[in-house]
């Protein structure tokens, strides 16, 4: 019809019902991918096999926080569909991302066993490359956080699923499935693995740019089950100190590259390596507040210096907004903002910004009109219309701001 999105857009509700996938739009992205896959061949075509999974998953996700059971449900015959016959093909059968992602959708759909032969079939096939295989982390990774998920607090967490697969990625032998317990010995035996990896990898430099990536790649998910692993067996502060302990080992060559460099470092080792390490910091400190009692300082200064140093980052921004609405004080986060807007162009703190004082005008709305007796505690906040169409003004108004048509529709939907 002349008019409609293509992809979704999830920042804007109409009502009840939030603008999902449309129709044409979804027609058209089904098209390119159909196109693109006849065309492609070898490691293009795994390559694009995995970006359709992803894009399979993220309607899968959308579907979830939407609580649409019926959509859900459909939606995920399709993805897997899909995915079973991506692994038919004879050059995909041992492409752990595809298995990888293929485990993850099945437990999105809340198939928690079949999602874990999936796994365990994955890594019985995957072969004994152990550490130092980049995929096998990767996988052993995500299987573990999982897993961790599910955990309800982290006593005897030393003999859940979670340590068993992390102590089986150090074996460097077959792996073989979780029975009910892991032995104390294994335990001590991985972290010593563990703790000689890690020092090896920080104090080897890479020989090629293409070596780079890998082992950047590498050593990422390499702290993640490390980090992990510690969390399970020793508590927050010893996987904390690992992050900080490669964060710092990071930080030192990172910027001197970048100047030597230029641009090419940037789009060579995205995501950079210690912008994946601080999100793998955050959301640890995120799920173990969850599930104990635990300060919301540390989890605050982190974000706050990663978003200064990545402030496009949008799982950072989130996790920031997250735990901005719990404190009634919003000074602190305005100033935030504002210091990290003069100091970009991303437009993402922008939106950001316009969405924590959307979040909290409604929340002041929903105080003051709920007709509960005597209300004791309303949020002295006025002037908040005021303030958000000020910050709809200043982004419109950035370079990249003019050009952004989801800002534009934002402003107009608010104003309407």
């Amino acid at each position: 019809s002349g008019f409609n999105s293509i992809g979704h857009m999830d920042t804007m509700s109409r009502g009840r019902h939030h603008i999902g996938h449309y129709k044409e739009g979804e027609e058209f992205i089904q098209n390119v991918f159909h196109v693109l896959s006849q065309i492609f061949t070898g490691k293009e075509k795994s390559n694009l096999a995995i970006c359709w999974l992803q894009y399979e998953i993220s309607k899968v996700i959308q579907c979830l926080q939407a609580k649409k059971k019926k959509k859900l449900k459909a939606q995920g015959r399709k993805s897997k569909k899909l995915a079973k016959n991506f692994l038919k093909a004879p050059d995909n059968r041992n492409n752990l991302s595809l298995w990888k992602l293929y485990a993850y959708l099945e437990w999105l759909l809340g198939n928690t066993d079949d999602s874990r032969k999936v796994f365990d079939t994955a890594l019985c096939t995957a072969g004994t490359g152990g550490l130092k295989s980049a995929q096998l982390c990767s996988l052993s990774l995500l299987y573990a956080q999982l897993e961790v998920e599910l955990l309800e607090s982290i006593e005897g967490a030393v003999m859940s699923r979670a340590v068993h697969i992390l102590t089986k990625l150090t074996e460097n032998g077959p792996y073989v499935p979780y029975s009910g317990q892991v032995l104390p010995v294994n335990v001590l035996k991985a972290r010593k693995t563990y703790e000689h990896a890690l020092q090896d990898y920080l104090s080897k430099t890479p020989v090629s740019d293409q070596g780079q990536v890998k082992d950047t790649d590498q050593l990422v998910n390499l702290v993640g089950c490390y980090a992990l692993f510690q969390y399970l067996t020793v508590g927050i502060d010893a996987a904390v100190l690992i992050y900080t302990q490669a964060s710092e080992k990071l930080e030192v060559p990172g910027s001197q590259k970048h100047e030597n460099t230029g641009e090419n470092f940037g789009i060579l080792n995205f995501p950079t390596a210690l912008e994946a390490v601080t999100l793998l910091h955050t959301n640890l400190l995120r799920f173990h507040m969850k599930i104990s009692v635990y300060p919301l300082n540390p989890l605050r200064e982190a974000l706050t210096e990663a978003l200064k140093r990545y402030p496009s980052n949008q799982s950072l921004w989130r996790s920031y907004i997250h735990i901005q609405r719990k404190s009634h004080s919003a000074s602190k986060a305005r100033r935030f903002f504002d210091s990290v807007t003069r100091s970009t162009n991303s437009l993402e703190p922008w939106l950001f910004a316009i969405q924590a004082e959307q979040m909290r005008k409604k929340l002041t709305e929903k105080v003051q009109r709920a007709d509960v007796g005597e209300i004791h505690c309303t949020i002295p906040e006025t002037g908040l219309t005021n303030r958000i169409v000020a910050l709809f003004e200043h982004a419109v108004q950035s370079e990249n701001g003019t050009h952004c048509p989801l800002l534009w529709r934002m402003y107009l939907n608010f104003m309407v």
